[in-house]
């Protein structure tokens, strides 16, 4: 397998980083899970990406992932002339490949979470010694002149 640098630190405003942004965004990865497992109507999408748990998304915010989703190739909008109006959802080629890419690192985080949050606790708790430390700098001091003064008498 061979991997190429991508760097993604550059300029904010470089398209792949803004397209990075697009797929990583809290809905899209959503969406994009949702429709690797069939097309969806609008409705039907909402609730499935509601049905994840977390905060729910709002109508306005669907619409607009959808919108930017579209604009980049990776979902397709199929409206319906029909009363009541028929939108269906699907992704394109170009979508299906960044969904697996986004599905896999859900699945990694999911699978790996455990170790995260053993690392986000050895940070809090040395980070905690550290700012204890630093706020209390005359306290090792103190009671080492404590500890002195008691073996002088």
């Amino acid at each position: 397998m061979t991997t190429s640098k991508v760097d993604v630190t550059g300029e904010a405003m470089c398209p792949h980083r803004l397209v990075l942004e697009h797929v990583t965004s809290r809905w899209a990865v959503l969406v994009l899970t949702a429709l690797l497992d069939r097309p969806y109507r609008f409705g039907e999408l909402r609730r499935e990406v509601n049905g994840a748990g977390g905060r729910a998304v709002s109508e306005k915010m669907l619409a607009q992932t959808l919108q930017t989703l579209e604009r980049d190739g990776l979902v397709h909008r199929d409206a319906k002339p029909v009363i009541p109006p028929r939108v269906d959802y699907w992704l394109t080629d170009l979508g299906r490949e960044a969904a697996e890419q986004v599905r896999a690192l859900a699945l990694w985080s999911k699978r790996r979470m455990d170790d995260v949050q053993r690392a986000r606790t050895t940070y809090d708790e040395a980070r905690a010694a550290h700012d204890k430390a630093r706020h209390e700098p005359h306290a090792a001091h103190d009671e080492a002149r404590t500890t002195s003064a008691v073996r002088a008498s």
